[in-house]
This record gives structure tokens, C-alpha cells and sequence, in this order.
């Protein structure tokens, strides 16, 4: 096989990966025109003076240094794990298109591996999910509102079943922006304070945009930075234009996805699933392969070891 030339096809429907994946020289080759369209490059001094060693699956750099040797896992969220690519994609194309998600425990009865590498496995093509930092605000008609994600009052130990404001103590508070017919962006904040929620809003919104939110005290004074609408929910949800039903239905699809697929979610790992949702989101115009290959596209120059990612557990 010549893996520098070779053009990978490109599955359109899951069947057609597992079927595809199953050639360990097609998953080289798709992996390999992700990440050297070029030609390969060693990941350590650059050069393009390789080899491929076909007896290990290998490449060599030819200029004399440190780790010479390099699979096409190293430099991605794949680096170091045992598990072949024949699972590794396929999984990769299930998170990215199931819409409410997919259990650690499915993932791990249909790959035949126990459901700590499952697990782990997901939470590395997360991070591939993740935006990153955001380079433009959003603008035009964005709506403004907060959640709140955790047990029902119902369920929690009697010391912790206090109301304290719009919710229960213990839960996560997370924020979301969303531009109509656009992009969300979500994060896990402190409180619902003022200079919480509106300093979000300033961060991700630009001035002049017209800002709809719910009649939460914290968003006084948006204005005149913002056009400011707010609806009252004691009233009624919708008034014209001016209402926060775009992001009420984002959180219903995240809400159904924690509750019902992963159950309990870890506060310190909950910014993963925010990810993998507004991921999701954010592509909905998009099919399948096209969800597929943005996620696999991300894979590059990311990584998360299994000590970074219990480290949270233990402070």
C-alpha cells in the first residue's frame, strides 16, 4: 500500500464505517490524509524525509534524533491508546451523531472492552469536540438564559434539599448564548449574579446586537450597550421576536441527553458534555460524514491522558 498517495473514501452512513474501518490500510490511509494532506511530515523536526515501515505500520525520519519512529496516532487524541483505529473511528462516528449521546457501557459492549476504556475513549474525542476559543461574537437577534443541571430536589439528602433562588443547592449553574439560527455557546459559571451572566454576554456578544433574555434581575443594565428584550416566562414566553425558545429547546436536548443517556454527570467533567452537546448543535445543518470528519479534522494536536483526566476526582 502506498499510504502517501492512496485516497481514502469517505463513509456517509455508520454501517459503511464499521464496514470501511474494518481495513486497518483504509484507516491508515483516511488517517493519513487527515493529517499530512501533503505528504506525511515527521511530527518532530518537521521533515518529510520519512520512510514507512509496512512490517509495524510505522514511518521512520530519516534525519538522525530523538523518537524517530511515529505512528499516525502520535500528535492526536489516539496517542498511546492500544486500541486499533477499527474502534477508535467508529465510536468517533457514533458520539458525533447520536443525538442524545452514547453510554460508556453501549460503547463498551459493542467494542468488546471494559467500560473504563469506554469511558475514557469518550471523553478523548470530547476534547476533539471542543470549540476552543472564540475568535468572532456572535451578533444579530442572540438569546440570553441559564440552567441549572443537577439531581431533583426530590432525590438529594435532606441537608442539601434547600431551595437557594431559581435552584437547589448542589447543582451546576451553566449560562448559554445563542445567536438565532447561529451558533450556542454554553459555560459552567459560578452563580447567576450580574456580573456573571452580563459579563458573558459582553464576552461573546457584540455591541449593538439585540439581546433577548427572561426577566432574571442579573440582566438589568444590558442597555444601551444592547438592545435589551426581555420576557417575562410568569406572563408569557413569547412576545414578537423577543423570547428565549431557541436555547429552552437546546436545553431540553441537553437535559434529555444527561438524564437519559450518561444519568450522573461529575460537576468537574460536566464542560465535557457542554462540548459534545453544543458540538452537536452547532452542526445540525450539517449530515453525518460531514459531523464525522469536523470531529476527526480536531483530532490533531490535542491530547488528554487518563491522569488528566481523573485528576479533578482526586483534588
Amino acid at each position: 500500500m502506498d499510504a502517501k498517495t492512496q485516497q481514502p473514501q469517505t463513509p456517509k452512513t455508520l454501517i459503511q464505517a464499521v464496514r470501511y474501518f474494518t481495513d486497518p490500510d483504509a484507516c491508515l490511509s483516511f488517517m493519513v490524509s487527515l493529517r499530512w494532506p501533503e505528504g506525511v511530515t515527521c511530527p518532530t523536526c518537521g521533515s518529510k524525509d520519512v520512510r514507512f515501515l509496512s512490517t509495524r505500520r510505522l514511518w521512520e525520519c530519516k534525519t538522525k534524533h530523538p523518537k524517530r519512529q511515529f505512528s499516525v496516532k502520535v500528535g492526536t487524541i489516539f496517542e498511546d491508546s492500544p486500541l486499533g483505529l477499527d474502534k477508535w473511528l467508529p465510536t468517533l462516528w457514533m458520539i458525533a451523531n447520536c443525538k442524545n449521546g452514547i453510554s460508556s457501557y453501549e460503547v463498551a459492549r459493542d467494542l468488546g472492552v471494559t467500560q473504563k476504556t469506554a469511558w475514557f475513549m469518550l471523553h478523548r474525542i470530547r476534547l476533539a469536540m471542543q470549540a476552543g476559543s472564540f475568535d468572532k461574537k456572535l451578533s444579530g437577534e442572540v438569546e440570553a438564559d441559564e440552567t441549572f443541571i443537577g439531581g431533583k430536589a426530590r432525590n438529594m439528602h435532606p441537608g442539601k434539599r434547600k431551595v437557594k433562588g431559581r435552584g437547589a443547592v448542589g447543582k451546576s449553574v451553566v449560562m448559554g448564548v445563542l445567536e438565532r439560527h447561529g451558533e450556542v455557546r454554553t459555560f459552567i459559571v459560578p452563580s447567576t449574579k450580574r456580573k456573571e451572566v452580563q459579563g458573558k454576554v459582553r464576552e461573546n456578544v457584540e455591541p449593538g446586537s439585540k439581546v433577548y433574555t427572561d426577566a432574571l434581575a442579573s440582566y438589568l443594565g444590558l442597555s444601551p450597550e444592547y438592545v435589551h428584550g426581555v420576557i417575562d416566562h410568569a406572563e408569557a414566553y413569547v412576545n414578537g421576536r423577543i423570547h428565549t425558545n431557541g436555547l429552552e429547546n437546546f436545553w431540553s436536548l441537553l437535559k434529555r441527553t444527561i438524564k437519559g443517556t450518561y444519568v450522573s454527570t461529575a460537576p468537574f467533567h460536566l464542560f465535557r458534555y457542554l462540548d459534545e452537546q453544543s458540538f452537536r448543535f452547532n452542526s445540525r445543518k450539517a449530515d453525518d460524514a460531514e459531523r464525522f470528519l469536523a470531529v476527526a479534522l480536531s483530532i490533531i494536536g490535542r491530547r488528554l491522558t487518563y491522569a488528566q483526566l481523573t485528576a479533578a476526582e482526586a483534588e
